[in-house]
């Protein structure tokens, strides 16, 4: 019946300066760009993972309506070196926000994007079993 994760939304202040860390920092393309009433979305894509940017346009002072909130909880990455990736990010201004952290199977650190939005970056050292 469930197939996969199709897309995550993602509530933002700036729509411009989110597509481009996005892209220009985490890599993911810009697949679409569309508007509804009330609502800017862009597409954006990383090896088959959909992140919809939502930026409410018809709200003043802030752009979204209320009990909206910006943001989601967390989304997570998978990185092949978690320290090469922390290394490049930090050459590109991106701080290392908690961690990294070390467990048997797996290491983890958290980055942040412009929204302060935490991004978990997660290297598998050993693949969990299928449940």
């Amino acid at each position: 019946m469930f197939k996969r994760i199709d897309h995550i939304e993602l509530v933002t202040q700036d729509e411009e300066r989110t597509v481009r860390f996005y892209t220009g920092v985490l890599g993911f393309r810009e697949r679409m760009r569309m508007a509804v009433p009330g609502l800017k979305l862009v597409y954006l894509d990383l090896g088959g993972t959909t992140v919809e940017l939502m930026t409410y346009t018809e709200m003043t002072p802030a752009p979204r309506p209320p009990g909206e909130h910006l943001g989601w909880r967390l989304m997570a990455l998978e990185v092949d070196d978690l320290e090469a990736a922390l290394a490049a990010l930090a050459e590109m201004g991106v701080a290392c926000t908690w961690g990294p952290l070390t467990r048997a199977a797996y290491a983890r650190a958290e980055i942040r994007d412009p929204d302060g939005n935490a991004i978990e970056l997660r290297q598998w050292i050993a693949q969990p079993a299928p449940a």
